[in-house]
């Protein structure tokens, strides 16, 4: 019966949390043509990279930035928006932006499982520029109450088996401002040539 209830809880908790990611997606969406609100502004943090140095917020202030919320376990949705956000970072390659104007930002949530060589096993995988896209993992509860109160991203689970995230991606401006939120999983708008776009328009303003 316990078990029971606490499944019911977990389901409950995961619809509300998608339920938030659909709204503000959409709202997010519905000013990509216009300007930009502004959402809310990011928390600074520490985190540690690939290579075990420590990245804060400042290291990238300056440059428009895609920030997104995964772990390397993940069966589904990870792996597939960080390809979406691999063919994005080939759209700016070209454009000569990538790493200069722009950059994206991934945090893992599972430091237990994610450790910096398993990061960078899962990031090669998808032909990542370490120049421009940074992969950083830390505290689990910091990693939680950035994700949750600077980009509104709820995660629950402390494992592999019973992680429940909304798979947002959050667009920064150069003055750490969040400025959208959009649904990973809208393969119809949210698409590399739109979070190109976006990132474009964000570093020119």
């Amino acid at each position: 019966m316990h078990t029971l209830k606490r499944y019911k809880w977990t389901w409950l908790l995961l619809l509300i949390a998608l339920g938030l990611a659909v709204y503000l997606a959409v709202n997010s969406l519905s000013f990509a043509k216009s300007k930009l609100p502004v959402i809310g502004e990011v928390q600074d943090f520490s985190l540690e990279n690939v290579d075990g140095k420590q990245v804060t917020l400042a290291d990238t202030q300056g440059k428009a930035r895609l920030v997104y919320f995964f772990f390397t376990e993940c069966p589904d949705v990870c792996p597939i928006t960080t390809y979406m956000l691999s063919e994005t970072q080939d759209l700016l390659e070209k454009e000569g932006s990538f790493g200069k104007d722009v950059e994206f930002i991934s945090i893992s949530f599972d430091p237990k499982n994610d450790t910096r060589e398993a990061i960078k096993t899962f990031a090669d995988r998808f032909h990542v520029n370490y120049d421009g896209w940074y992969f950083l993992r830390g505290d689990q509860e910091q990693v939680r109450k950035l994700a949750a109160d600077s980009f509104k991203v709820l995660i629950y689970g402390d494992n592999k088996d019973n992680f429940a995230h909304a798979n947002l991606i959050g667009l920064v401006d150069r003055d750490n401002q969040l400025r959208g939120l959009y649904d990973a999983g809208d393969s119809e708008n949210v698409t590399p040539e739109f979070l190109a776009d976006a990132l474009n328009k964000l570093a020119r303003n």
